[in-house]
Parts: structure tokens; sequence; C-alpha cells
């Protein structure tokens, strides 16, 4: 079988075998996978390595990413379909002295993988494999697969999931390593709660590049290195080309036993509020109520806990904004959970909602077919600016007059411009601060603040409405999120090279504290043992 066929094999049936290093007694069928036809990099994956030049038609599916703000111009592609061929890859580029990075999917937020001084791209996102190590007694997914085809194969071959994000296109490579959150967080955790080891490719100080496994356990002389890919982000460390996936404190070999459960069926909601004849209060109190709801209800152990909600309040030119919500519908009385919720959200608002869904749906098809952020607006919107924050507490009444100075803008009027206010906490909060490179672990709310539109001649407007909102929202603490208060820092897989620039963080507060906490130090520390060089660096990567 040839590699490319044996690569598109895996995609499609989940079956997957390999050498004792490399993925030792991989087991289990689930099904026909996720997204059948091949991504760009798969079509060129093949039993060596690939090198792609601009003057293939292959090369610009390959260093184009989801926003089209940033397009890579390196001297050429190099597409890996295994460990070794990354290993390989690395070390031909050092050894000419180019500089490089790594590619899993293109769904950066910023120029990581597309900067100018880049010359050479390492592209994984051939390396799809995912299924269950018995060696390991963990599941095992390489870096390109898409959490579409990762929940597909989990929950078909064996009924349980991760709590990763909404958008199934997007790869674990860079998801995972930043701490990946998504509607199931509340229920579960977040993604590297459930990480048991990593597989990367680093550079030691003599400037060879080696595969490195490293594992949570204790006595694991790697150990920080797993821990750095808990939540500082990707292209810090090196390569990673598998992760293994097992929850703390599960036991025996039973593969079922050994991730959640995925739910078997959910209860959506969604609604409409319009912005005609919206009050300042009336919007207000909206925002706030959603808030404290969050607050109240945070506890792990809360029939509350298996609800996710985001509100998604858009520019007022769009005339409406969203409410999704989803409920595990095996949680006992999961109908009026539901009603008590919306309730609470609208009360003493004096607002009515449009009901546009309401209905029970398989979770599987759910997942495989998010619909995005949602709303009319969006259609050839290509480029996009985001930035994010934590929310401990309660809205303050002066976040809540900026949301809505800046959401009604009369200077402004782009329909797709938005901040998304997603429900966080409960089992997302159950471990430590310095259990994982994820530190915020006391959140309620976790925002994504993002403006998308079609041509470069839009950029400066669009990227000065979101500084300006985002500004003045954390105005009290300088202009960011200051970590411990009413906020907590941002989250880095919504990656904002603002925060590292001084001319716009005046705050007096580094990035690295913003993103990381009191864990950048550590963090730092791990880059100085596993990085010596600084070869993997981007705009937010650890310095050492």
């Amino acid at each position: 079988m040839t590699r490319l066929s044996r690569r598109v094999f895996l995609r499609n049936s989940a079956v997957a075998g390999g050498a004792a290093l490399a993925l030792p007694a991989l087991g289990g069928w689930a099904g026909e996978s996720y997204a059948a036809t091949p991504t760009a990099a798969e079509a060129v994956a093949g039993d060596t390595l690939v090198k792609v030049t601009p003057d293939d038609p292959r090369y610009a599916p390959l260093v184009t990413g989801a926003n089209g703000r940033w397009v890579g111009t390196p001297a050429y592609v190099l597409v890996a379909s295994t460990a070794d061929q990354v290993v390989q890859a690395v070390q031909e580029t050092l050894d000419q002295g180019l500089r490089f990075t790594v590619r899993s999917a293109g769904h950066c937020y910023e120029d990581f993988t597309s900067n100018p001084d880049i010359r050479v791209l390492i592209d994984v996102s051939a390396m799809t494999a995912i299924g269950y190590d018995s060696t390991r007694r963990a599941f095992a997914v390489e870096p390109g697969a898409r959490l579409g085809n990762v929940y597909e194969t989990l929950y078909n071959g064996w009924g349980v999931t991760l709590p990763g994000g909404t958008c199934p296109s997007v790869a674990v490579g860079g998801h995972v390593a930043g701490g990946g959150y998504g509607p199931l967080a509340r229920s579960h955790g977040i993604t590297v709660d459930h990480l048991h080891a990593v597989e990367i490719v680093v550079v030691g100080a003599d400037r060879r590049a080696r595969k490195i496994v490293a594992t949570c356990a204790q006595d694991d002389p790697n150990r920080e290195l797993w821990w750095a890919h808990t939540g500082a982000g990707g292209g810090s460390y090196g390569i990673v080309t598998r992760y293994w996936f097992r929850t703390p404190g599960a036991t025996g070999t039973t593969p079922a036993a050994l991730l959640p459960k995925a739910p078997r069926e959910l209860i959506l909601s969604e609604v409409a509020f319009s912005w005609t004849g919206m009050t300042e209060a009336a919007f207000t109190r909206l925002l706030s109520n959603f808030s404290v709801w969050h607050a109240v209800n945070q506890s792990p152990t809360s029939p509350y806990a298996k609800l996710f909600s985001a509100l998604k309040p858009r520019h007022r030119s769009a005339g409406e904004f969203l409410m999704t919500t989803q409920i595990d519908s095996a949680v006992p009385d999961a109908d009026r959970l539901l009603d008590d919720y919306l309730a609470a959200i609208v009360a003493g608002t004096g607002l009515t909602y449009r009901v546009d869904t309401r209905k029970r749906v398989d979770w599987l098809y759910n997942v495989l077919n998010w619909p995005g952020l949602g709303g009319s607006g969006f259609e050839g919107k290509g480029r996009f600016k985001a930035k994010s924050a934590y929310l401990r507490k309660p809205f303050p009444a002066a976040q809540l007059q900026a949301f809505w100075k800046h959401l009604n803008r009369t200077d402004y009027d782009n329909p797709a411009a938005l901040v998304e206010i997603a429900g966080y906490g409960a089992r997302a909060n159950q471990l430590a601060s310095n259990a994982t490179a994820t530190a915020q672990r006391d959140s309620i709310i976790k925002m994504l603040f993002i403006d998308l539109w079609a041509t470069q001649a839009e950029d400066a407007q669009n990227i000065a409405w979101v500084r300006e909102f985002y500004r003045d929202v954390h105005a009290a603490t300088g202009g960011v999120p200051r970590p411990g208060g009413v906020n907590d820092g941002a989250f880095i897989n919504y990656a904002d090279s603002d925060l590292a620039d001084p001319a716009l963080n005046t705050s007096g507060i580094d990035w690295g504290t913003l993103y990381f906490k009191d864990g950048y130090a550590r963090l730092q520390a791990a880059k100085r043992t596993w990085d010596p060089n600084n070869l993997f660096r981007h705009a937010l990567s650890i310095r050492p």
C-alpha cells in the first residue's frame, strides 16, 4: 500500500497501526471518517518528505490559512507524513541555516506561520492518524487530525470524546497545546485536562533534531515538556507529532472507560434579540444577567454543569444578535432547566426574543455540522482580527457601558463585528492554576472580541474598532484584562500579538503574565531546557 493510500485509508476508516515508537498497537474501528476529501498536504504526502516550491500549483493552499490577512511566502514547504520525516525536515532546514516554522491546519489568528522571515514551512497536516494505543492505555492522535475526525472516530469507536473546540476543521496540533476548549468544558474540563503524553521533535544545544516523549507521570524526567504543552500554545518548544489522551484517574484497559463519555443527544436552543428599540438599560441588564448566572452556577456538581451557552452581541448594523445554548438531554429535567435558564437571562430586561431553534439533535451530527458564529453578514468575510479575555466576576458597570458604546457606534457599521461571551467554569475550573500551563482556573466566562471583513482596504478601520473596543472594556486596568481581578488575562489560542507590542500594550502588564500568569517563568525554564537556541519562535512564543 502506498503512503498516500494508507493515509487516506486511515482518514476514512480510522484503523491504524504502526511501529513501536511511532504508534504501538493501535486498534479499534470507528467507521467512515468526517471530511473524506484529503487536505492539500495529504494530497502530496508520500513515503518520503515532500518538497513543494512556489511554482507548484499545490503551494498556494499550503501557505494560505483561515485568516486572509496572512499568506506565507516561504522558499518551499516540506510536507511530512511521519514523525521521522519531521525530524528529517527540521534537521535539513537547520543544516541550511534557514528560518522555519510548523503548520498543522492554518487556523492561526496571527502571522505565526506566514511571517516573511520564515523561509521553510514544515506542514504536518498529512499526519492524521487517530486510534487507541494499548501500550500506553491512551488514545493517540496525530497533529494534523481535524477535530471533526477526532470526535467522530472516538465516538463511533468507543463512545468517548475530548472537550475540544466547535470548528470541525481545526487541527489538534496547536489547538491542544494552547489549552483548547469548547461546549463540553463545563462538563468535562478542557482538552489538556485529559492530556497524558506528547511526542515532540525538539532541537538541543547541539542543534540536532530528535523525538522526545514527555508524559504527565511525576517521575518522568521530561515532565516539564509535557506541562509546557498544556497551555503554552504551539510553536514554542518543537513540533508535536503525536498526543496521547487519557483522563487522570481512569483505570483498567477498556478504552471506553479512559475518556469522558460523549453526550448521545443535546437539546439545542437559539434565540435572537433585535436591536430595534433596545435601550442601554435593557442591553446592559441582559449581559449582566448572563455573567451573574454563570457566577452563581459555576459549581462542577451543579445540574447546569452540562449546559453551555454563548451570547453573541453583534454591532447594531446587523439588526439583531444571537444566544445559542445546549444542554445534555440526559440531565434530569433538562427541558425545564433550559427554560429556567432562558428566563433568568432576560429577567428584568423587558426584552423578548425570537426562538429560531428549539430541538433535540444527535450530538455527533451537531459537532460535525457547526454553523460558525451564525447569522447573516459573515459571507465572504475572509479577513479578521481577534482579542480575548477571561472574566472571573460579573461584569462591572463600566465594562457594560463600553460594550454598549462600541456595538452602537455610528461611525462604524460592520454587521460581522461582535464579541462572543461564552460560558465557562464548572469542571473547567476543577484543577489548580499550576496543574497545567492553562492558569485561568476560576473564571466564569471566556470572551472573543472579533470582527471580520472582506478586503485589505478595510483593514485599518476594522482593526481600529476592535482595538478601541477592547481597550475601553478594560480601561480600568490599563486597556488589558489584568489577571486576578474582574478579569483574568487572555487565551493564547485566540492569539493577539498586540499584547506583546509595547506601542499597543501600555498597561505595564507583560504579555506573558496576561496569557500565563505566574506560570510564565516556569514556561521560560522549560524553553531554556528544550529549545536553548530559540529556534521555535513567533510573536507570542515563550522567550528563553
